[in-house]
Order: C-alpha cells, then structure tokens, then sequence
C-alpha cells in the first residue's frame, strides 16, 4: 500500500511512543493497532503487521538490556520453551478466531494486576535481595508463561503485563530484569506468531517497517530509562500503564 507522508510521521511517532511504554510496562499495541487501522488496514492485517514493529523492538530492547548487564540468563531456555508452545498455538487461534474472544480475560487479568500493584505491591515487585525461583520449582509460572504465550500469539496487546506476571510474581525478578527477559519472551513469540500470519499473507511490509522504525528508537530510550529510574516509580508507571491499558481494552 501507498505510504501518505502523514501516516508516516504518525506510525515513527506511535511506534516511538509505545516503544518507551513496552520496555518499562506493556500495552504499547494498545496505540499501535488503532493508529494501523487508522490507515484504513482490517483489524486482521493491523493484528498481523503490528508484529513487525513488536519484533524488532524487543530485538533492540534486549541488545539494550543484555549491553547493561540486566539480561538475566539463568533458566532462559524454560522460559522461553513455555512462551514459544503458547504462541504456537494462539496464532492458530488468531487465524479462525476473533480478537474479541480473550479480551475479557485480558481485562480481568489487567484489573486484577492493577488492584494487586496497588494493595499488595511486594506479590508483583519483589523487595530488593528476593531469591529468585527456578521455573521448575514454580507451577504457577508454567501455566502463566503458558497463558502469555497464547495471548501473545493470538492478540499481542497486553501480554506484557501477562508476562510481568509471570517472571516478577512467580518467579520473583526485579522489575528491570522482569523488562528485560520480557522483551526476550516477547520476541521469540512474536518471531514464532508472525511467521504463521507471513504464511497467511496477513502483512503490510511498509506499515510494519516505518512502525518498527519509530518503535525500536523508542525501546533504545526507554532501555535507558529503565536501568536508570528507582523501582518505585518503575512500580507507579505499571500501574498506571495497566489502568491505561484495560480502560483501552474496555473501549476499543
């Protein structure tokens, strides 16, 4: 499709935008996908090329994290392993169904995550010198990196928080290295769900291109941001990004 000029300026703007929000919190698709359908593409083709810009952001934010020294790597072929199968399956899923089948579990999940961040903040953000678990030795983070990889295959929109979930609340990472291996979960899932919608012929190549351009600038800033901020305030931005985020579920 035709590139307008504004459009452009639009996409590296959003992009750039939700580049900064899905390195320190999530729910960054949650601007991208309108501003695609804004350009007139189905909420199909938004869905799938959505993905180009999701993936080389989380390439850019785990080169940023990984030169800081915040990529943990311990246990990174579990984690990985439990998102990829979820992600294999939801992007079948996104194929024969619509959006509008996970969006009141993403509402409630988001809901729940921002009650929790504000009455019971030490379950989502670990104090500092908390032991961090091992995947085989938490259930609980199965079934969660699970669920975040079928959403992310599916939808995308929202599976940060899904995933923060899992490696902040089960397996007790701080919220810089919970970002950082994020980003990771985030990319091999998404590299796995873009293939099969590459395979669907459900792509926009430019869109997805200038909107990855505008994201990956925004990572390499919010990646800087992320080592830099006290996790307090880390802790405030996510639970404003939730409310943010499911009040965009809500409407949209």
């Amino acid at each position: 499709m035709q590139l307008d000029p504004a459009y452009v300026v639009m996409l590296l703007v959003v992009g750039g935008i939700a580049g900064v929000v899905n390195t320190l919190a999530g729910g960054g698709s949650n601007l991208t996908l309108p501003a695609l359908m804004v350009m007139g593409l189905p909420a199909d083709i938004a869905n799938a090329t959505n993905r180009v810009a999701v993936l080389l952001q989380s390439i850019a934010g785990v080169r940023g994290f990984r030169e800081h020294g915040r990529l943990p790597t311990t246990d990174l072929k579990a984690i990985v392993l439990l998102t990829l199968a979820g992600s294999l399956f939801g992007a079948l899923l996104a194929v024969a169904l619509p959006v509008s089948v996970l969006k009141p579990i993403l509402l409630l999940a988001m809901l729940s995550m921002a009650a929790i961040i504000l009455f019971f903040p030490a379950v989502v953000v670990p104090e500092p010198g908390t032991p961090v678990r091992r995947v085989a030795d938490s259930w609980q983070s199965k079934g969660l990196l699970f669920a975040a990889g079928v959403y992310g295959g599916f939808v995308q929109a929202g599976v940060g928080f899904i995933l923060i979930a899992a490696l902040a609340g089960s397996l007790r990472y701080d919220l810089i290295r919970t970002n950082a291996l994020k980003m990771l979960c985030t990319g091999f899932l998404t590299a796995l769900a873009l293939v099969v919608f590459v395979w669907q012929d459900l792509v926009a190549w430019g869109p997805g291109l200038v909107l990855g351009l505008g994201s990956v600038i925004g990572t390499r800033f919010g990646v800087s941001m992320a080592v830099k901020i006290d996790q307090k305030y880390l802790k405030w931005f996510l639970f404003i990004m939730t409310l943010v985020a499911s009040a965009a579920a809500m409407f949209f």
